[in-house]
């Protein structure tokens, strides 16, 4: 089971700011995202992605290829995503 990450920024602020970085994500499922819980994903080639969102929750999401998907996840698991090319938005 996940761990739920505390939210360290204002909400409003992270959902009306522009993204700042990107990161590549190498899906893993022991590992959570190195910069912590990002504000979104995308993948270049589509699929799945399963995560832990930042609540804990897992799920997995079928994402179109160069879409951005305002889910904040802290982990994308190896295991159940099919989904190449992610990246994670913060």
């Amino acid at each position: 089971m996940a761990t739920p990450y505390v939210d360290t920024f204002d909400k409003a602020v992270a959902r009306t700011t522009p993204v700042t970085g990107v990161k590549a994500v190498t899906p893993a499922d022991g590992t959570d995202l190195p910069n912590g819980p990002c504000r979104g994903l995308m993948a270049t080639v589509a699929g799945n992605i399963a995560v832990y969102t930042k609540d804990g929750d897992e799920v997995t999401l079928p994402v179109n290829a160069n879409t951005i998907y305002p889910f904040s996840v802290g982990r994308v698991l190896s295991t159940g995503t099919t989904a190449t090319g992610i990246f994670a938005l913060y």
